[in-house]
């Protein structure tokens, strides 16, 4: 049963019974009562098809085509900005459509975990397989007779150690951003003299970049307050200052200096290193995502400082940014918001 079918039943009901009634005046000629039969047959047939075709079958022709897309998992016809009608069958028609943009999105999600876990999951075994094989290659070693020379022993017991430290640190790193995704990890926001943690930041790596006859600077190191984790912003420094000295050949230079605003300020880290290829800025903030991968595995590292940076900073309502040219350098830089005179001054009482 169609549209069509249903009007002509309802216009041959409602031209009979206006017919019928019709008759019961005396005069009315036959040609009369067949003209009114036929003007009232056809114009409620119009309306009645017209009616039936716009408002409900062509919106439960719809309803049908949206439960047989979800027997398929097909959830492309999914429209977005939908609105409100007053037509029952259409409101319907919007609360399925509703109810399939959430499951699409669902989906979407599941699709993108599922996607996320498999690589998370092989990353992580090529990762620890590194340390974990070139530890046990090196006991196998001593085990088949190298320990009974003293200086091959300590030697390859040094290497071993220095895998297993690297194993250590991979799954430290991963307990670090597991625990900012869960929340575990608070962050102790407090007001703090940025110029002093990015003192301390140059010092620790002083000797290092002597060793690489880098030079490593801090332009200003005048007092500037600002508010946030004085501990995760000092893990955030030194990632992007290790990760500077790394990527910059020697006779470069590293750079950490401030830009200061109505607000907030900005910490910038500049190198003379390598550079970033534009393929690789979108991605360079995920998890074991490396440029030059047998250059990284080269200058150690877990392939985590960035995503643990990235995290830190999200959690300090605020992001990283990187602008980068291959050959000439990189630079990061990040917001935190300035301390006011008020803050500072009970912040240095304090």
């Amino acid at each position: 049963m169609n549209s069509r079918g249903v009007a002509f039943l309802l216009a041959v009901s409602i031209a009979g019974v206006t017919t019928a009634f019709l008759t019961l005046i005396e005069g009315v000629p036959t040609t009369a009562l067949v003209v009114a039969f036929l003007l009232s047959f056809s114009s409620a047939y119009i309306l009645i098809n017209v009616a039936l075709e716009f408002f409900i079958f062509k919106e439960i022709n719809k309803i049908y085509e949206m439960l047989e897309n979800f027997k398929t998992d097909d959830f492309s016809f999914i429209a977005s900005g939908k609105k409100k009608s007053n037509n029952p069958f259409k409101r319907i028609n919007e609360e399925i459509y509703s109810y399939a943009a959430i499951k699409q999105r669902e989906i979407d999600e599941l699709k993108k975990l599922e996607a996320f876990r498999r690589e998370f999951l092989a990353d992580v075994s090529h990762e620890l397989k590194t340390p974990i094989f070139s530890a046990q290659g090196y006991v196998l070693t001593l085990l088949d007779g190298a320990v009974k020379d003293k200086s091959v022993r300590n030697k390859f017991l040094k290497k071993a150690a220095k895998s297993l430290e690297g194993l250590e640190t991979l799954l430290e790193d991963l307990l670090t951003i597991s625990q900012m995704e869960t929340g575990e990890i608070k962050m102790n926001f407090e007001y703090f003299d940025i110029s002093e943690i990015a003192h301390e930041v140059i010092e620790q790596f002083e000797s290092r970049a002597d060793k690489h006859d880098l030079k490593l600077e801090l332009v200003d190191e005048e007092p500037i307050m600002v508010y946030g984790d004085s501990q995760r912003i000092f893990q955030v420094m030194i990632n992007l200052v290790s990760n500077a000295i790394k990527y910059t050949p020697s006779k470069g230079k590293i750079k950490v200096y401030f830009e200061s605003h109505k607000n907030d300020l900005t910490i910038y880290v500049n190198d003379t290193g390598i550079g970033i290829p534009p393929d690789d800025l979108k991605r360079i903030f995920e998890r074991f995502y490396r440029v030059e991968k047998s250059r990284s595995k080269a200058s150690g590292g877990t392939g985590l400082g960035l995503a643990i940076v990235k995290h830190i900073l999200e959690a300090h309502d605020t992001k990283v940014s990187v602008t980068s040219t291959v050959g000439k350098g990189s630079t990061f830089s990040f917001k935190l918001k300035k301390a006011d005179e008020l803050n500072t001054t009970s912040a240095i009482e304090l």
